[in-house]
């Protein structure tokens, strides 16, 4: 992760230094070297917010090109605040660091997944994951990524046990993830208060750009509103489609930073281009296309 910004920017070396002095953990063996911490969510989420934002970093050195609006997919959301200027590196860093923490505890005690639905409408996987709840199942739509796939999570036992009926129902796919949190549904109740505490002391109060809420799919640009959302953001769907379907007509392009998951998904749901930012080929592609 992030290895070609490091071989090739002092940015990428400076900010990866940052963050190991603020987390106190050397940050390229966790990003360079082989490891089992990278799949442990309190430590993929700083990893995954470190690379996110040297790329943003490049990017915005070279093309000072301010974004009509940000939005981020779950842990995204906290590199847009970034983006927006609403969330410094250092504090960001710290605070997803926390969020990985408190969900792991949260999911410590009880064996919980995530599963992906491909080939079913949003109102076929939303009854099936009901009906499952009134039989005493916990699984709920956890993420809604584009037209015929959303993600469900809950307790891993209860997704397996619907495989065949998904499938059924005419799924292609119900492919349980290798995850070790659920995210995105009332499994993380108990994350909500004390995260609040860590995101009212992160979170600055300028937002240079609106940023595109998960829960809602609507705009916020204040701090009173980042904390609500951010807190509800831990049990409600993420809206992902939605957010792109919503404002797609007020945008030129789009612009991933860290990784290239969201460019595929766009595919399915806008005709406007995506730029991934992962490396430094795919960087210079992204500001060429935008001169």
């Amino acid at each position: 992760m992030g290895k070609d910004f490091f071989d090739h920017t002092f940015v990428a070396k400076e900010m990866i230094e940052e963050a190991s002095d603020t987390l106190g953990w050397d940050m390229k063996t966790l990003l360079f070297e082989p490891n089992t911490r990278l799949e442990q969510t309190q430590y993929t989420q700083p990893a995954i917010f470190l690379v996110g934002a040297i790329a943003y970093k490049l990017y915005e050195t070279q093309l000072p090109k301010a974004p009509v609006l940000t939005l981020g997919h779950s842990l995204g959301e906290f590199l847009a605040l970034h983006a927006s200027g609403a969330l410094a590196f250092r504090e960001g860093l710290s605070l997803v660091h926390t969020r990985g923490m408190l969900m792991m505890e949260a999911c410590a005690n009880q064996a919980v997944g995530m599963m992906a639905i491909l080939g079913l409408d949003d109102v076929d996987v939303e009854s099936i994951c009901a009906h499952a709840r009134n039989d005493g199942k916990q699984v709920w739509p956890a993420n809604y990524n584009s037209t015929g796939q959303i993600v469900v999570a809950g307790i891993k036992e209860d997704l397996a046990s619907l495989e065949g009926t998904f499938k059924e129902a005419g799924a292609k796919r119900a492919l349980l993830l290798a995850m070790s949190v659920a995210s995105h549904c009332p499994l993380l109740e108990s994350v909500g208060e004390p995260l609040l505490a860590s995101m009212q002391k992160a979170l600055g109060t300028t937002f240079a750009t609106p940023i595109v809420s998960n829960v809602t799919a609507k705009t916020y640009q204040s701090k009173e509103e980042a904390l609500s959302l951010l807190k509800d953001q831990l049990t409600m769907p993420v809206k992902y489609k939605q957010s792109i379907e919503a404002y797609d007509a007020h945008v030129e392009c789009y612009v991933e930073f860290g990784g290239s998951v969201l460019k595929g998904l766009n595919r399915r749901i806008s005709q406007k281009p995506t730029y991934a930012i992962t490396d430094m080929a795919s960087l210079e592609e992204a500001i060429k296309a935008q001169q």
